[in-house]
């Protein structure tokens, strides 16, 4: 792994490994420091290093004081926070699958909705955020149900367009189980709509991502959106 802050490292590697998994899985011990919960978030570099320095000037053009004591540490916290925010640069694919792929002899659609992600928008770097739902159907193939949720986090925690997440998703899960169709719908709302520009709050933007049987097969992309009307029970 690329040497990374220690919130980050630990950050990328909640994301590739299970909680609780045996001893020496992913070349990692279950006491290793990775796996401890982020408790704290040392500084990620010098005051002066270069993103540091733009946020000064970035303070300094919208007319504040970047050293008065509100703002004295923003610059360090602003490379923190987006060290953390685009950590899914830094996830191995590999490591996260983990060999979690197993052959079953089942051949119905596989659905996990309600997942909930945040990400950046890579034209104002402003956040959006919502729920994904993922389905697919196996070839003799499936992979670890937490994997899933996993996947989602890996791609959002990127600079993005939802457009783009929304494909990369489906890709993923058709490059490594080649199942005879994948299925992804992602809901968010986007700040850049909300705080700027239109100014509506509310606004929902949806974006879908289907391969194989799901695009091909009607009745199979439609009982996937009739899976994602269902609500759990209780609800």
């Amino acid at each position: 792994m690329k040497t990374l802050p220690e919130h980050v490292r630990k950050l990328v590697t909640e994301i590739e490994t299970e909680i609780g998994e045996e001893h020496g899985v992913n070349g990692i011990e279950a006491d290793d420091e990775r796996m401890r919960p982020i408790v704290g978030t040392p500084s990620l570099a010098t005051p002066s290093g270069p993103v540091e320095e733009a946020v000064r000037e970035i303070l300094l053009e919208i007319g504040e004081d970047p050293d008065r004591q509100g703002l004295a540490g923003t610059p360090d916290r602003v490379h923190r926070m987006y060290a953390e925010l685009t950590a899914g640069y830094h996830v191995d694919p590999v490591r996260l699958v983990n060999g979690a792929i197993f052959d079953v002899d089942y051949s119905e659609m596989v659905v996990v909705k309600d997942i909930p992600f945040y990400s950046l928008c890579e034209h104002h770097l402003l956040p959006f955020f919502g729920t994904a739902a993922v389905a697919y159907i196996p070839r003799g193939k499936v992979i670890g149900l937490s994997k899933i949720p996993r996947i989602v986090e890996m791609y959002a925690r990127r600079l993005q367009v939802q457009e783009r997440m929304t494909q990369q998703i489906a890709d993923f899960l058709n490059d490594r189980l080649a199942p005879q169709g994948v299925g992804v719908v992602v809901e968010a709302n986007h700040l850049c709509a909300v705080m700027r520009g239109i100014r509506k709050p509310g606004t929902i933007m949806t974006t879908s991502a289907v391969l194989g049987l799901f695009r091909t097969r009607d009745r199979t992309r439609a009982e996937f959106f009739s899976h994602l009307e269902r609500r759990p029970p209780g609800e």
